[in-house]
């Protein structure tokens, strides 16, 4: 299952009647969704399936449709309803039926024209950029780079900046070159808006600094357990950003039952 780039729909047509979403739950998958122990991963997953006229799951991830296809293709993870995909540069809904994630073309324009169909030039400019070696996944509205922090020299970028790119870097090992003021909660917001789902029955959920979006729209968040220093760091004042003791999925759960997010919320597991 690829991504349908010919196959633009739009947002509320590939989704169950979301009258009945009691909550929905917004995460990232690497160290979050995928995170936690395999019987906290079982639990959530379960709680959720059990659930699927009741709840919603979005995936907020820097992962590309392929990566998101081949999981829960291959039952890794339960399927999402909608993908907030390539650190917010890609909203799509998942169409089983066409074999790939189709991009909601009403909610991506903005994304293509602040990108302006710069990637080759991002690549010129950083061609011999010392720290910095290009991840050989395709993006259609971003460029990202392994990056290593002691060879890497902040004004590498500058060019970039001043052209109103925004750059990322997270994970202590990675670089993104965005489109500017596009990333994860600012698409998620718009997608949100766009389904009309109240704010209030949704729970984000992330680990690392490229993650930091989400919990600044101001929606119920989780901040999992083993999370990044620098995201436990800048989330710390954020009244609604709970920061969990439970890592992974168990933190998800964690904070579903401490925000009261749904009448019979999933089982605590510490295993």
């Amino acid at each position: 299952m690829t991504l349908l780039a010919e196959h633009q729909i739009d947002a509320a047509a590939l989704v169950r009647d979301r009258s009945a979403w009691k909550f929905v739950l917004a995460t990232d998958l690497d160290g979050t969704f995928l995170g936690g122990t395999p019987e906290m991963r079982k639990s959530l997953y379960d709680w959720i399936e059990a659930r699927r006229e009741a709840v919603g799951l979005i995936f907020v991830t820097g992962r590309d449709p392929g990566f998101i296809a081949e999981l829960c293709g291959s039952g890794g993870a339960p399927w999402p309803d909608y993908v907030v995909g390539d650190v917010g540069t890609t909203i799509a809904g998942v169409d089983r039926g066409a074999g790939g994630l189709a991009p909601i073309a009403a909610l991506e324009s903005h994304i293509r024209d602040a990108w302006q169909d710069r990637g080759d030039w991002i690549r010129s400019v950083l061609k011999d950029a010392p720290g910095l070696s290009e991840q050989q996944t395709p993006f259609r509205h971003r460029v990202s780079y392994h990056w290593d922090p002691v060879a890497y020299d902040p004004a590498s970028v500058a060019e970039l900046e001043a052209a109103g790119l925004d750059i990322l870097i997270s994970h202590g090992c990675y670089l993104d070159v965005l489109p500017g003021g596009v990333s994860k909660g600012p698409s998620l917001l718009r997608l949100l808006e766009q389904l009309s789902i109240p704010k209030d029955r949704v729970l984000v959920a992330g680990d690392t600094l490229n993650d930091l979006s989400m919990f600044l729209t101001g929606l119920h968040g989780a901040v999992v357990g083993e999370s990044e220093a620098g995201l436990l760091e800048a989330t710390r004042s954020l009244p609604l950003a709970r920061h969990c003791d439970l890592p992974g999925t168990g933190g998800i759960a964690e904070a579903i039952r401490a925000f009261g997010l749904h009448p019979t919320p999933p089982a605590e597991v510490f295993a």
